[in-house]
């Protein structure tokens, strides 16, 4: 089969563009595509022009570049992206923050109506409430069991009604009533699946960790490991401080229970033997400070004596 020399043209073109990005950009953005209109699209370009480009394509041929760019260049990381392109997707490469061109995206998303055939993305519920359709209407509501009632000439709902789940094929009564209530309730655009950055491939909630986050999973990582170290006593960085103080422990109690002792030991000794040294050592501390007290406030008084007798000097001479 010859190929056409303008489709040849252009495949080549596709993939010298593909090829160049991937030398360009270290950080890709895989994101679906599904009922995201051209309008929408070259929204959607434009608000990210300057640090990131949208491209679209065939799976096959994005496939087909990046294997053969991968051989060219020896880079095998880009082979991670090849399992990633699985339906309708596209690339955003970018040099930017990775959650803020992620936030620029989710900006662009439209009000769309619930078509029949298409599965919904999130449950449908109607509201209640006054839907202003007259009497005549009222069969819809029937056969989608919503309860009703007619209320100055127009019909009713009484209470919220799940009309659709998610998952769920939306039905023709369902876009029908939808469309009478004038409730779009699904809205569309580009919704990132994965990230790739140098290399490693993660999922799009990793972008929503800040600092604090990742300070408390490192936390955790490390008491896991103390507590994994402890357990097995096998020395780690972790568990290091806590063996210490084990160990200091256990060689304080062979000295109380023994006559051997150390000087840190020498103390505690002292307080088993003699138990009232506790009480004297919690008095003194108040007693000091009472103590401190009154030499603050003897040193105080002299201040206003002078200030005293200073105003009667004054006055003295007025007299």
């Amino acid at each position: 089969m010859v190929l056409n020399p303008v489709k040849r043209d252009k495949k080549s073109q596709y993939d010298q563009k593909l090829c160049r990005f991937l030398d360009e950009y270290s950080q890709i953005l895989i994101v679906a595509a599904d009922n995201v209109g051209s309008t929408q699209m070259q929204n959607i370009r434009k608000g990210l022009r300057g640090d990131s480009i949208v491209l679209m394509g065939k799976n096959t041929m994005m496939k087909r570049s990046i294997r053969l760019h991968a051989d060219n260049t020896n880079n095998n990381a880009i082979r991670n992206l090849i399992p990633l392109l699985v339906g309708n997707v596209g690339l955003i490469f970018t040099k930017g923050d990775l959650k803020e061109v992620r936030e620029e995206v989710a900006k662009y998303k439209v009000g769309a109506p619930a078509r029949v055939g298409l599965v919904a993305p999130i449950d449908v519920v109607v509201p209640p409430g006054n839907t202003g359709l007259d009497p005549s209407q009222t069969s819809f509501f029937q056969v989608l069991n919503i309860p009703t009632k007619i209320n100055k000439g127009t019909v009713e709902i009484i209470t919220a009604v799940e009309l659709i789940k998610k998952g769920e094929k939306v039905g023709s009564s369902e876009a029908a009533l939808l469309s009478k209530l004038g409730i779009r309730p699904f809205s569309y655009g580009l919704v990132v699946l994965s990230v790739y950055d140098n290399g490693s491939v993660f999922s799009p909630e990793v972008l929503d960790l800040t600092e604090d986050d990742l300070i408390v999973k490192f936390l955790n990582g490390v008491s896991m490991v103390a507590s994994f170290s402890l357990a097995i006593s096998f020395p780690t960085l972790a568990a290091a401080p806590h063996m210490f103080v084990n160990a200091y422990k256990n060689a304080l109690s062979v000295a109380v229970a023994s006559d051997y002792s150390f000087p840190q030991a020498e103390k505690v000794k002292e307080f088993m033997k003699d138990p009232s040294k506790f009480a004297i050592a919690s008095a003194a501390a108040p007693a000091s400070g009472a103590a401190k007290q009154e030499k603050v406030e003897q040193r105080e008084e002299p201040k206003e004596v002078e200030e005293e007798s200073d105003e009667d000097l004054v006055a003295g001479l007025f007299d």
